[in-house]
């Protein structure tokens, strides 16, 4: 996908130094910054998570992963619980 931004020229200047020291494009520059916070506030917000909240999102995590063709008989599910 193609956008086009204004970004200010002291930090264009800077990511043009930063392209050069690092031998790549300043695209791949504000790719790498862009991916680098996304994940930060990522980070963050677990973080900022409640123990309760943690849990019920490892459990749709883990019910996502799940294989909805796979069935299970009831009392396969009440075996397992007792």
């Amino acid at each position: 996908m193609r956008k086009n931004i204004d970004i200010d020229e002291k930090l264009l200047t800077k990511l043009k130094l930063i392209s050069a020291f690092e031998e790549i494009s300043v695209k791949s520059v504000m790719e790498k910054a862009v991916s680098f916070y996304v994940e930060h506030k990522e980070k963050e917000r677990l973080k900022s998570l409640s123990d309760d909240e943690k849990e019920d999102l490892g459990l749709l995590l883990l019910m996502q992963q799940s294989d909805r063709d796979d069935v299970v008989s009831r009392e396969e599910i009440m075996n397992a619980l007792d």
